[in-house]
């Protein structure tokens, strides 16, 4: 039996609500897990539009390999839509969360897609599809640093690098960016404004390596905001494929004793990272 349109449309609302608090979820909560053998970091909470900021000026084209994106150019070798990197902020700001799955590979000048061999495309198609490789995924054709593999973006994302240094920036950026949104401060006009934080040092997320190897929460919702630092707790909570069940894990944890925690000084606006 069909249901009406009122009862459809309270259905779709309460969807549309369900899906804008996850979307608000995940910007103060991030999980990392990092695969060093398969050069790829599983996450949730990073979303493409920190992504593409932290790698603003860098990022060459992207071949879409699954996207909803509507001003995309066609390559006819591969039969895929491609988004040169002058329309990278377009897409960024683009509502790319909407678009379910969202995934693709950076490549240096369009002519190199017309060299992909028969081979090659197969396994870009089945990286799309499957949101795994069938090898490596780094092509000297391409020349891609990267492979960007996302359900409901910021959701679940699996992105391979051709180098972690890259990871750790994308990191250290989107920490300070994050911080910065949730503490808004009133402008003398009552105006709220982004604070403005610096990076997070790379050596000290580096330094937590063996704990991302393990799966770890950075929990800006659970941070300390004390009159002279601001104390960011980080919980070890293992490897997930399916972030329902992280969360669920995170909830769980997140009233126990943390791990270690990332600490502000206001005062000398520097960072410093505290293992319990």
């Amino acid at each position: 039996m069909g249901i009406d349109q009122k009862t459809y449309i309270n259905v779709v609302e309460r969807r549309s609500l369900a899906l804008k608090k996850h979307h608000q979820d995940i910007r103060d909560l991030i999980y990392i897990h990092l695969n060093q053998s398969d050069q790829y970091v599983l996450s949730y909470g990073i979303e493409f539009a920190e992504f593409a900021a932290a790698f603003s000026g860098s990022l060459n084209h992207l071949l879409l390999l699954k996207h909803r994106f509507d001003d995309a150019d066609f390559n006819m070798h591969t039969l895929l839509e491609y988004c040169p990197e002058e329309r990278i902020n377009k897409l960024a700001e683009d509502d790319v969360y909407s678009y379910g799955n969202f995934c693709w590979v950076d490549f240096m000048e369009e002519e190199v897609l017309n060299e992909l061999s028969g081979q090659e495309l197969a396994e870009l198609l089945y990286l799309g599809h499957q949101k795994q490789h069938l090898k490596l995924p780094f092509y000297n054709k391409l020349g891609n640093r990267f492979v960007y593999l996302a359900h409901d973006d910021g959701w679940y994302n699996k992105i391979y690098y051709r180098s972690f240094k890259d990871f750790f920036h994308l990191l250290s950026e989107v920490l300070a960016g994050k911080l910065g949104e949730m503490k808004l401060e009133k402008s003398i006009f009552g105006i709220r404004k982004k604070r403005d934080y610096p990076q997070v040092n790379k050596e000290i997320l580096l330094s937590l390596t063996p704990f991302i190897k393990e799966g770890i929460c950075i929990s800006l919702r659970d941070a300390d905001h004390q009159r002279g630092r601001i104390e960011i707790p980080i919980w070890v909570i293992g490897d997930f494929a399916n972030m329902d069940d992280m969360v669920e894990e995170y909830e769980q944890i997140s009233t126990k004793p943390f791990h270690a925690k990332i600490i502000f000084d206001k005062k000398t606006k520097e960072w410093k990272l505290n293992v319990i």
